[in-house]
């Protein structure tokens, strides 16, 4: 007869963002499951551990470990002009080398002082040389992670460094930054072949549409550094710059995500037609072969800096929770703090069952000095849930 096997806990959580980055937040949970667990023998304990992500700040790193990349750096444009010594990473597949690129590594928020901030400005250009170094080395297979930047041009930046010129009334050149757009008369689009040959997914968290109320500007701007009164304006630039681009090219570029990363989706789908957007969460679980780890596991422990309304809707933990869900697996959430929640919605259990039909527990660590101390309080909460759940289950 063969020995019963471990009780297998995986740890799944995405970045608690300005505490913890995926790993720190990964090791923090996994190490108070661990101490949940202590008066167990270790042969019969199991704890995996697996960063993840979607597609916002350190979707890069995470499948880059995952994958096994050679680390490629580069000197390129930074969001207002200055250089910027940027990495990415080509992984070796089955299917032909793959590029991983974060943008957020060339014109990332947190490479720019607060006190310099004026997105109205920025530029995403420099993301394109990134993009174009990978094709210049044979790449054909591209995956662009597109949150935590500084830019809002609407990804004009990012199409002019792909080939694309965008042209004022006397044909001249308009230079770098989304006002300018509001001058922009025509494009002329001349896109390398490499381009058009590449198989380019661009890995999202949000599904904001690139202008309007729920756009790029009216969302993300004051987070950017962009004042409100400059945001009327901006957005109507942004706005004549995809008309432009439908016009011109016969692309329509304003559509569900095409807001995400100051517009930078929409500069890589004007650039190049066939490119597609995918939620990053399920990408990065696809990649990193997620769902066969979540159907093996006893227990799923997940988790996110705060669980609101966007939880349910393209996060890492509404994924991980969907996974746990279809694999018949118990999964509880570590947070720091649930926020806003939809109409009709009490509790953040409530919110994940909405979503995935299925009970996800939620212990929500204290917030008001729990950033100081985030790793400390993760753990603490994710050791609370585990014996809850042996409590309730017997396990």
């Amino acid at each position: 007869m063969s020995a019963p096997r471990p009780l297998r806990v995986l740890v799944c959580p995405q970045e608690f963002k300005g505490s913890l980055d995926a790993f720190e937040a990964t090791a923090a949970i996994a190490r108070g499951v661990r101490e949940a667990l202590a008066g167990r023998p270790a042969a019969d304990i199991e704890v995996v551990e697996r960063p993840m992500a979607d597609g916002g700040p350190g979707t890069g790193a995470i499948l880059s470990a995952a994958l096994g990349v050679e680390v490629v750096s580069l000197r390129v444009r930074g969001a207002y002009g200055d250089p910027v010594d940027a990495r990415y990473g080509i992984a070796s597949t089955a299917e032909g080398d793959l590029a991983v690129i974060e943008c957020a590594e060339a014109v990332g928020l947190g490479l720019v002082p607060p006190e310099v901030r004026d997105p109205a400005w920025s530029s995403s250009e420099g993301v394109a040389s990134l993009i174009r170094d990978a094709l210049g080395r044979g790449v054909r297979r591209v995956i662009v992670c597109v949150g935590g930047t500084a830019t809002m041009d609407g990804g004009a930046g990012v199409a002019r460094g792909l080939g694309l010129r965008m042209l004022d009334a006397d044909g001249q050149d308009l230079p770098p930054g989304g006002m300018h757009l509001v001058r922009l008369d025509r494009i002329e689009a001349a896109a390398p072949p490499a381009l058009t040959e590449a198989v380019v997914r661009i890995a999202v968290d949000a599904r904001n549409p690139l202008t309007g109320p729920e756009g790029a500007v009216a969302v993300y701007g004051s987070q950017k550094g962009l004042a409100d009164w400059q945001a009327p304006a901006l957005d109507a630039a942004i706005a004549r710059w995809a008309r432009a681009v439908r016009d011109h090219l016969g692309h329509v570029v304003d559509v569900p995500g095409a807001g995400t990363g100051g517009g930078i989706t929409a500069g890589v789908l004007a650039a190049h037609r066939g490119a597609r957007i995918e939620s990053g969460a399920a990408l990065v679980a696809d990649l990193t072969g997620l769902s066969a780890l979540v159907a093996s596991a006893d227990l799923v422990v997940t988790g996110e800096g705060a669980l609101d309304v966007q939880t349910a809707y393209g996060k890492t933990v509404g994924h991980v929770a969907d996974l746990a869900r279809d694999a018949g697996v118990p999964c509880v959430a570590v947070a720091g703090v649930v926020t806003t929640l939809p109409p009709g919605i009490e509790d953040a259990e409530a919110l994940v069952a909405a979503r995935t039909g299925d009970d996800l527990d939620a212990v929500v660590a204290a917030v008001a000095d729990a950033m100081a101390h985030a790793a400390e309080r993760a753990s603490g909460a994710a050791g609370r849930l585990v014996r809850r759940w042996l409590a309730h289950h017997g396990a």
